[in-house]
């Protein structure tokens, strides 16, 4: 995913990083610019949750006034029952990309989850369809089982992966005992990528965590005061699988205690806090340390203003950064 300039290749920005850097803002500041300079930009989500129409609020998804007239795309596309995976998203990014290119367009990649932005990039390993049966055998088993089985059938993966990582051992046991290649072969031949057919000016995001964790904290207060209880009542009407994306989003666990009376208010409000803390933590060390090197980093050294949204950050720096000349 490292940077490749050449001017012969249309451009595509990318501002990622954790949940409530103010990306989205920064997003749309960076389309304004562009207009000004007589070019257009068009916002492209890249964040799994604000793919779903159901969660508008909890997702943090920008509405009409917050998008200032700039064309966004792939907000709110895939209905709750419909697991988004990275390479769904990744095959209509691309389609959305090849648009604003057709159209004159620069697309500005903005989000906070890294698979979809790896799949993106550097394209996806073509793992043949798992056996169901296999599949059914290797998710009952417990997190001693799989790493005992991948000890004898996948020692690599056996030793790279976290005991306790449940998901992760489970995938690279069906995938070894249904195609009798180890998962980490097929991850060597990713197919798909864009980031060769690309210039890629990407930015990341890393806000002082103090300010950052303290706005996690009151823009969870403020979803469920406008209108995320309600998007979660409307989930649960629809019984939707445990297991479907949406139904693991950030806040929705938490909500659900709070509307089947588990927890109360102030129990969901600090569980939900420390739900999204959490998660902007991993973001946070994962942007840091998962992204090439060569990508700039904007980093906050101090606490931003209480009301800070985009202004913070000079945006005409921002666009060196982002849409540099080229020689």
């Amino acid at each position: 995913m490292s940077i490749a300039i050449n001017p012969s290749k249309p451009p595509l920005a990318l501002i990622a990083g954790p949940t409530a850097s103010g990306k989205s803002a920064m997003a749309v500041e960076l389309a304004l610019a562009l207009e000004k300079r007589g070019s257009r930009g068009v916002v492209i989500n890249a964040d799994s949750a604000q793919v779903y129409r159901d969660l508008q609020v909890l997702s943090a998804r920008p509405d009409t006034e917050e998008m200032r007239g700039v064309e966004h795309v792939l907000f709110g596309e895939w209905d709750g029952s419909d697991a988004c995976s990275a390479a769904d998203w990744a095959a209509r990014a691309k389609s959305e990309i090849s648009k604003a290119h057709a159209n004159g367009a620069v697309p500005i990649l903005v989000g906070g989850t890294g698979m979809y932005l790896q799949v993106l990039l550097d394209g996806i390993a073509p793992i043949p369809a798992i056996d169901p049966q296999i599949r059914e055998e290797v998710r009952r088993l417990s997190a001693e089982e799989l790493h005992i089985a991948l000890l004898a059938e996948d020692t690599e993966a056996a030793e790279r992966l976290a005991p306790k990582d449940t998901q992760r051992m489970a995938r690279a046991l069906e995938v070894v005992r249904s195609t009798a290649r180890a998962l980490r072969d097929w991850q060597a031949h990713k197919e798909g990528g864009i980031a060769q057919d690309v210039t890629l000016h990407p930015l990341i995001l890393l806000p002082m965590r103090e300010w950052l964790y303290e706005r996690c904290n009151r823009r969870f207060v403020k979803m469920l005061d406008h209108g995320a209880v309600e998007e979660v009542a409307a989930l649960l009407k629809h019984k939707l699988g445990a297991g479907l994306p949406v139904m693991g989003a950030i806040g929705v666990r938490e909500i659900v205690g709070l509307l089947q009376g588990q927890l109360s208010r102030d129990e969901a409000i600090v569980a939900g806090q420390t739900a999204t803390r959490q998660y902007a933590k991993r973001q946070y060390t994962w942007f840091r340390n998962q992204t090439p090197s060569d990508w700039p980093r904007l980093e906050l050294l101090r606490a931003p203003p209480v009301d800070f949204e985009s202004q913070n950050y000079d945006i005409e720096a921002l666009f060196a950064l982002l849409l540099r000349e080229n020689d």
